[in-house]
């Protein structure tokens, strides 16, 4: 039987900001690394003033580094849009840059955030996203999935938005703590329980999603795109 994990080929994780790639795939990121997978995470957005201070914006950028070591990471792509900001952004530039992107990394898998996101730069990155990886010649994403980032995918609008209900689930019994290691890597982004961005929430996440399937540990997502 064929490994799926194995023929995800290049993968391409978009994260509209940093943490996002931790805390929707983190665990996958660090079981693909692990299995000799070249994994790349692009943050879309960076903040800037006066919303965001540079000396913030440039510490959350050093914790991402020390995440995406642990994760095994092969390379961090910036692509520094405005963060909670993208919809001043022409959507045609947008575009473009997601083009550029996949055109230097050739991912045959793509991670993406969802669609139903309650934040609007999650669902514009969603977007531009698939319009560059449209199957216009022969070198595309043939996987696509959508990852679930907690307080965001969970709180749009029940019946109004599109609702995440996952239909592929990776077991990460043996990366998870290599996840939350990840996650407390960004010391500036991490609540204290019961807040949803804490390390015992994903914990949680993780052990449900898992059970869901009779696994230890578990991230969810949802299929796109496959191409078999």
């Amino acid at each position: 039987m064929t490994d799926p994990i194995a023929d995800m080929g290049t993968v391409l994780v978009v994260a509209p900001h940093p943490d996002d790639e931790v805390l929707g795939c983190g665990g996958t990121i660090a079981r693909l690394a692990a299995d000799g997978h070249d994994v790349h995470v692009a943050i879309v957005t960076r903040g800037a003033a006066p919303r965001y201070r540079e000396a913030d914006v440039e510490r959350v950028r050093q914790e991402a580094a020390a995440a995406h070591a642990l994760l095994g990471v092969a390379r961090t792509h910036y692509l520094d849009h405005p963060a909670a900001e993208l919809d001043r952004v022409p959507h045609a530039e947008l575009n473009a840059a997601m083009g550029a992107l996949f055109g230097e990394v050739e991912p045959d898998t793509l991670f993406l955030p969802f669609v139903g996101d309650i934040h609007l730069d999650h669902q514009l990155v969603f977007r531009s996203a698939l319009v560059a990886a449209r199957p216009h010649s022969w070198a595309y994403p043939t996987k696509i999935y959508t990852y679930e980032t907690l307080s965001e995918t969970n709180w749009s609008a029940p019946h109004v938005e599109p609702s995440f209900v996952p239909n592929v689930f990776i077991d990460i019994h043996e990366t998870l703590e290599r996840k939350l290691d990840a996650f407390a890597c960004y010391r500036s982004q991490c609540r204290t329980f019961p807040n949803e961005r804490s390390p015992e929430a994903l914990r949680a996440l993780a052990t449900l999603r898992g059970a869901t399937v009779h696994r230890q540990a578990a991230e969810a997502f949802l299929l796109i795109r496959e191409i078999l």
